[in-house]
């Protein structure tokens, strides 16, 4: 019956504009193949668009934690080792080699980490103390990351955490060294409630889903300055992800108690300003889009569902 019922939601589940403004993304209703790979609650999803590979992680007990599909939606492998309760996940690739990074928000012995695996799901490198949620004094010591963006450089860039002790977005270096460190509890400038996505734009700013301030706020990548934030776009629903389109001429922000992707302009070099929101995709009810990404070489965008229990794509017009 739930799968009977999740294939109805999905057959609602068009993409709506907003009234009066254009359509942007049509829902690819093939993806994936077989749905049934999806057995538990779909938390994350992140694209290798160097190999036309989709990360997805998902929670629940005796489910495989990792699930990798092609770009066209066939199920290609799953794994399941030191994963416990993924939250974010994000594929790097470098000229050499590609890696998979991964929050864990587990309250277990592999929790309040971030790990980075090979694809296949090798364990490479666990950031943090496993099974032990940390406090802000401590750099490397997470309580419920939320997310990681990693640069090709290898710098590290972290939201911490997911309703944890800690409300801070911290840089660290490709060796594992913390370059700064920036937002403590609370609603003031740079301050964070629940910090819970992070993302790159090519100008050298660092954006940030502050959930619970119901706000986007900006920081220099070089020095942790704040540069601005938006929130005139989330007075319905505070933006739970954040990720640039291919072109990066939009952002795309999951709004999750409204079940919306908004589709905010990007903001012009050398100034942040306020959002403004060209469109949004209007999801089905109780679909509960929680993380996205792009596929940087085709511009798709991938919505992990934690009400429908599915990943879906979206192709643009």
């Amino acid at each position: 019956y739930l799968f009977l019922y999740l294939q109805v939601l999905k057959a609602f589940n068009y993409s709506s504009p907003l009234k009066g403004q254009q359509q942007m993304y049509k829902l690819d209703i093939g993806w994936p193949k077989i749905p049934e790979y999806f057995t538990g609650q779909t938390f994350c999803v992140a694209v290798d668009s160097l190999h036309g590979l989709v990360y997805v992680g998902q929670r629940g007990d005796n489910v495989p934690k990792v699930l990798v599909f092609s770009e066209e939606g066939y199920f290609l492998y799953s794994w399941n080792n030191t994963v416990e309760m993924p939250h974010g996940i994000f594929v790097l690739n470098t000229e050499t080699d590609s890696s998979v990074w991964i929050t864990d928000v587990g309250t277990g012995k592999y929790g309040h980490t971030v790990k980075q695996y090979s694809p296949s799901g090798k364990l490479l490198q666990i950031l943090g103390t496993p099974g032990n949620a940390g406090s802000s004094l401590i750099p490397l010591q997470f309580d419920q990351p939320a997310e990681v963006f990693v640069e090709e450089s290898g710098d590290i860039y972290v939201v911490d955490g997911d309703g944890g002790m800690n409300n801070r977005l911290l840089k660290l270096s490709n060796d594992y060294k913390e370059i700064w460190l920036a937002g403590t509890n609370g609603t003031g400038i740079g301050q964070f409630k629940i910090p819970h996505s992070v993302t790159l734009d090519p100008f050298g700013r660092v954006w940030v889903a502050d959930r619970d301030n119901k706000r986007i706020q900006v920081f220099d990548k070089v020095t942790g300055e704040w540069l601005g934030s938006w929130s005139s776009c989330f007075s319905e629903d505070g933006p739970y992800s954040v990720r640039f389109t291919a072109n990066y001429k939009y952002l795309i922000v999951a709004q999750l108690n409204i079940n919306r992707l908004a589709i905010l302009a990007a903001a012009p070099v050398g100034s942040i300003g306020d959002c403004v929101m060209v469109t949004a995709v209007q999801l089905a009810d109780e679909t509960k889009p929680h993380l996205v990404d792009v596929d940087m070489k085709r511009g798709a965008v991938y919505v992990a569902e934690i009400g429908a229990q599915q990943v879906q794509k979206y192709i643009p017009l």
